[in-house]
């Protein structure tokens, strides 16, 4: 599995060279002298255990003579190995670079014990070295010893095994599909490869089971878990190397997930990889259990201890919640900014602004309406059921056949997902009943009863008044915000003149707060208007009547129920949410985004980042000579020559070779590319959480597997299955994978003799 090297100014990773890398001694006593020569100070008050498990150490910080090569596959110390080579100084000649790795000061007497461990240690690998030699004399076939047949085989085998399993992954193909009865051998997809591999002629598994019988299963439940499990955490550990590297990242989380009964955190992360690409990888999905406290511990364990990540270095957040979850992950995210500044709470880059905003108020119709657009959303992803919508909507819009083949072109996939989604709502609202009415009749029984119940479903939320009066009320309050989100999923351009525009954006808002009583006149009335259209009776919700009744409180007019209970509650939800998300620090950062050439250019290389730099400053390399750079950074864009085009994004820029002589402006940019609402550089299809929503719609629910999600979700991710075999071969020796098949065979010979 991919390492870091835990030595001082070490950078050695084992994806970049052939080094072997080894793990601290469980052995205290050899620990604590592997410790004291790394000179790491955090590593003391570990226990060994602690590092024999997370830290290692690369080949280059051991005599030669200690290092035995037993086969291709296999590097091993010797027992007595100690690391005595170690850079100790380089870190000097660059004091600003933060080091993760700190260098412990020695005393007097931390020396005087180190000189005498290093005495003794020169003699004990000058014998070694002697022993060498008289072993290379004697024989040169056993200068790198081999693995025994029964190593090989074994070694084979498991290959065979993590290929089958990671191309389960890679298909979508569910290990175990449908209940088998009492009466039938109990397969999988798993086995049922494994045949088929043996069939075509694969020697490793047809000898591991050649005396097994035909109905065997030949990979326990178990050992099918352990082979998950690894593929699983090898997969992540590529990409958290490049997180690592990358230094800084975002947290973005994804919409709820079940297993097993149990709800599940989808975890993302935001950053940009050492080619100054824009990266969002999924890593794994979290444990939802618990209140907000629990969830941001569980959070912090999962990143710093699991993962090796550092909070500190965290510039962002976005949560893209759903339904009573959305008041959970907001309190998160406070709580995150609260331990952590500069987590910076924003809107997620492929969720556009107005679905957020409306996602985020946690008002039961405003919730219903979103969870019936998320049901609309897959009611017509089948060709049936669009050809159906389309023939309604030319059905209802037969007299204004312009409008009607503009909603037909719009209504393709993804429109629940728009910026403008409850302008198209409105308008859809007729045609989706007359087509839900179609379906739910089903009168030529085109659909399945399963279809024609949800078509009730829908059709019986869409026929409430509130419902038509919440969606009137979010079309019209989000109306002021769409234009400033569809900038911010735009271009760096369009995200920094959003940042510039949020106070046009709140004064509007502010305006309708103010004149509140005139904008629900038109809005009910409007409402009312689409209720008369669809045949449906204005009237205030029954449950709200009840309890009046119960109160013995004179009825409430329906004007005046919906303005206090629906307008009113949106409009405050919508301004509290954005002056949330778009807080002062949020917006000094958008504004730096005016580093990029092509903004300068719109400003007239008048722009003003120092202003802004303060939020960063300990990101940067030389906080102190910031100004004088962008100083120059400037005059270098704006006296550029006629045939040099400006860089218009965050990308571009960091390709430019002469970046690297600006390096505070550099770093900057870097840190602000990790920010979750720039959009991704690859196309829209490419997008981590498309991979996994693609993944959960292929597969039945009651066979999601978490490890074959991130297999399939992560297939662009190199794998080594050299890596996995030496993986699995630490964490579950031969004997016991012998010993499970041992007691395999007993049981089949046992079986066949009754």
């Amino acid at each position: 599995m991919p390492n870091f090297c835990a030595a001082p100014n070490c950078t050695r990773k084992s994806t970049q060279s052939d080094l072997a890398f080894f793990r601290f001694p469980r052995d205290p006593e050899r620990c604590r002298i592997w410790v004291e020569n790394c000179r790491r100070a955090d590593l003391e008050a570990k226990t060994s255990d602690q590092l024999n498990k997370h830290y290692r150490l690369c080949a280059k910080h051991f005599d030669p003579a200690m290092v035995c090569k037993t086969s291709p596959y296999r590097t091993v110390l010797k027992d007595t190995a100690i690391p005595t080579i170690f850079d100790l100084t380089s870190h000097l000649k660059n004091p600003h670079t933060r080091h993760r790795k700190r260098i412990k000061e020695l005393t007097e007497e931390d020396l005087r014990k180190i000189k005498e461990r290093r005495l003794a240690s020169s003699i004990d690998q000058l014998g070694s070295k002697k022993d060498a030699t008289v072993e290379a004399s004697t024989s040169t076939a056993e200068d790198e010893p081999q693995l025994s047949t029964e190593e090989k085989e074994l070694r084979e085998y498991l290959r065979s095994l993590f290929e089958v399993v990671v191309m389960l992954g890679k298909q979508s193909i569910p290990i175990v599909v449908g209940k088998p009865s009492e009466a039938e051998f109990v397969s999988n997809n798993f086995q049922a490869l494994l045949d088929y591999r043996m069939n075509a002629g694969d020697e490793a598994l047809n000898k591991k089971f050649q005396a097994t019988a035909v109905n065997t299963q030949y990979v326990s439940a178990t050992q099918q878990n352990q082979l998950l499990d690894i593929c699983e955490n090898t997969v992540r550990e590529e990409m958290l190397m490049e997180v690592r590297e990358s230094r800084f990242f975002s947290l973005v989380t994804g919409d709820l997930v079940e297993f097993s009964n149990e709800k599940h955190l989808p975890l993302f992360v935001h950053f940009v990889n050492q080619h100054n690409v824009l990266r969002e990888e999924f890593l794994d999905f979290m444990s939802f259990d618990g209140d907000e406290s629990a969830l941001v511990e569980r959070l912090e364990a999962q990143l710093t201890d699991r993962w090796g990540l550092s909070m500190e270095d965290c510039r962002g957040q976005a949560h893209k919640a759903t339904g009573t979850s959305t008041t959970k992950m907001k309190a998160v995210a406070v709580l995150l900014m609260e331990k952590y500044p500069l987590a910076l709470h924003m809107p997620c880059s492929h969720l556009a602004l107005n679905v957020h905003l409306a996602n985020s108020l946690p008002f039961p119709n405003v919730q219903v309406v979103m969870e019936t657009l998320r049901r609309i959303g897959a009611f017509f992803k089948t060709p049936f059921t669009q050809d159906e919508l389309e023939k309604a909507i030319s059905t209802h819009y037969q007299k204004n056949e312009e409008k009607g083949a503009t909603l037909k072109q719009a209504c393709g996939s993804g429109w629940t997902e728009q910026h403008n989604v409850f302008d198209l709502l409105l308008d859809m609202l007729p045609p989706l009943l007359l087509c839900m009415d179609s379906i739910r009749e089903n009168g030529d029984g085109k659909f399945d009863d399963t279809l024609a119940a949800n078509a009730h479903s829908v059709t019986e939320i869409l026929s409430d008044f509130e419902i038509i009066v919440t969606v009137v009320i979010l079309k019209n309050v989000l109306t002021f915000t769409r234009a400033f989100g569809r900038n911010l999923q735009g271009e760096t351009l369009d995200v920094f003149f959003a940042a510039n525009s949020l106070t046009a954006v709140l004064h509007s808002l502010n305006e309708v707060n103010d004149n509140i009583e005139v904008y629900h006149e038109f809005w009910y009335e409007e409402a009312v208007n689409v209720a008369d259209v669809m045949g449906i009776p204005v009237k205030v919700p029954r449950l709200f009547l009840r309890k009046q009744r119960a109160a013995e409180v004179g009825e409430i007019q329906a004007e005046a129920y919906f303005k206090e209970y629906v307008t009113v509650p949106v409009i405050h939800g919508i301004m509290q949410e954005v002056e949330d998300m778009f807080s002062e620090t949020n917006l000094k950062a958008l504004k730096c985004l005016s580093l990029v050439p092509a903004v300068m250019g719109q400003m007239k290389f008048n722009t003003t980042e120092e202003n802004y730099a303060d939020v960063y400053r300990n990101d940067l390399p030389s906080p102190d000579t910031l100004p004088a750079e962008l100083h120059c950074w400037r005059i270098k864009w704006k006296h550029r020559g006629k045939e040099v085009r400006l860089p218009t994004t965050i990308h571009e820029t960091l390709q430019l070779p002469d970046v690297k002589f600006f390096p505070n402006v550099n770093s900057f940019l870097k840190v602000l590319s990790a920010l979750p609402v720039l959009k991704l550089e690859d196309s829209q299809s490419d997008k981590a959480s498309d991979r996994l929503q693609a993944y959960l719609d292929s597969v039945s629910a009651t066979q999601w597997n978490k490890s074959l999600a991130m297999l399939n979700v992560n297939t662009h991710v190199k794998h080594d299955l050299d890596v996995m075999v030496d993986k699995y071969c630490r964490l579950y020796p031969e004997d016991e994978a012998e010993g499970e098949a041992d007691e395999l065979a007993d049981a089949v010979e046992e079986a066949e003799t009754k």
